[in-house]
Formats: C-alpha cells, structure tokens, sequence
C-alpha cells in the first residue's frame, strides 16, 4: 500500500538524484554505481505487505475502503542511504508537519490486519521516497564526513565517491492524495509496479 507523489514532484526528484548519479561518476566511483527509478515507479510505502496469496487480493483491495481521510500535505526533508547500515538505495525522507500521513498509516494498518493475515513490520514506520537503487550495494556501513574506505584488493584507502556529502535536496512540497495497492513484479533490471486497485484521499476545504 502506498501514496503516489504527483507527477511533477517526480520529476523535480529524479532531476535531483540525476546529480547525484552525475556527481558520483564524476568523481570516479568504481565501487557501485545508482539506478535510478523511473517516475512511474516512485512512491511512498504505507505498509509493505510482502509475499500474499493472490486470493488475498480482493480482501486486501476491500480494506482501501474503510481508509478515506483528508489528503496528506507532505514536504521533502534530508537525503537518505538506506538501510543506514549497508546501503542499498538512494531516498529522501517525507516530512508530515501536521501527522495526518501517520494517521493514514495507522488507519491503512488496522484495516490489512482486519481484511487479512498480514501483520506488520516492527520497525516504525519511516516515510521515504525510493529513487535510485545502488548495483552492488554500498558494502560496509556509511563513512563518517572526512573518512576513506579501503577497497578490496587496494593497499592504499580511497574515498568511497558514492557516500560523499549528498546535495540538498529540492525545496518541494506536494499533496498525497490517493492510496494505491501495487503488486510488485520482480525482473533482472529491477521491479515494476502494477496498480490493484486505489481510493482517493479528500482535499481539505478552502
């Protein structure tokens, strides 16, 4: 289950890790290099349901409805490596000022506990928005500023390019205005996402 930024929120996003991919290749990484997403696979994760019976599909599709709350004003915070210990992946953190994301997540939490088995995660919730993923991963845990890695099969430390200074991410603020059930499809070059089924959040009066 998920929130979909909109589409030019997307592009702002990518524009930015393009810099990043651009700055990393400048600077000679040869230890990994960032993927990144396409625009219409960008998306906030309310609850990760992982591997479901395709039968739980209808009842998992059903629980969308009981979600209806008003649309989520969301703002981009800080650059994140992820998972912070052995990277996999490039994201920016989403800032939800008045909570109201964390109150559609715990609506969306309760309503998959009702309609199926799934249960979730113990790990709190943490909103983020996944734009590139790292081929080969990062390896050992993040440098502090100022440290160097030492590659396998070097004898002398290099500057591990990847895991330099990230630049600032864009000054963005959009609305989170539907949730969408996605079903995953896994390929050699990455996922793709095939919407399910969605409802709309509703837009605060004016």
């Amino acid at each position: 289950m998920a929130v979909d930024p909109p589409a030019p929120a997307c592009d702002r996003l990518l524009e930015w890790a393009r810099a990043v991919a651009a700055s990393a290749r400048a600077a000679g990484s040869s230890r990994g290099a960032l993927r990144l997403l396409d625009a219409q696979s960008l998306h906030l994760t309310l609850c990760f349901l992982g591997n479901r019976p395709v039968e739980e599909i209808d009842a998992l599709a059903g629980a969308l409805a009981p979600c209806i709350e008003r649309a989520c004003e969301l703002s981009v915070g800080a650059p994140l490596w992820l998972p912070p210990r052995r990277p996999h992946a490039l994201a920016v953190e989403i800032q939800d000022r008045d909570g109201q994301l964390r109150r559609v997540h715990q609506r969306v939490t309760e309503a998959l506990c009702e309609a199926s088995a799934w249960r979730p995660e113990r790990r709190r919730f943490r909103a983020h928005v996944t734009l590139a993923r790292v081929r080969g991963g990062l390896g050992s845990r993040r440098p502090r500023d100022g440290a160097v890695d030492v590659a396998p099969g070097r004898s002398r430390p290099r500057r591990a390019s990847l895991e330099q200074a990230l630049p600032a991410t864009p000054l963005l603020s959009f609305a989170a205005q539907r949730i969408v059930l996605y079903r995953s499809w896994l390929a050699s070059d990455g996922a793709s996402y095939e919407a399910l089924a969605s409802s709309e959040l509703v837009m605060a009066a004016r």
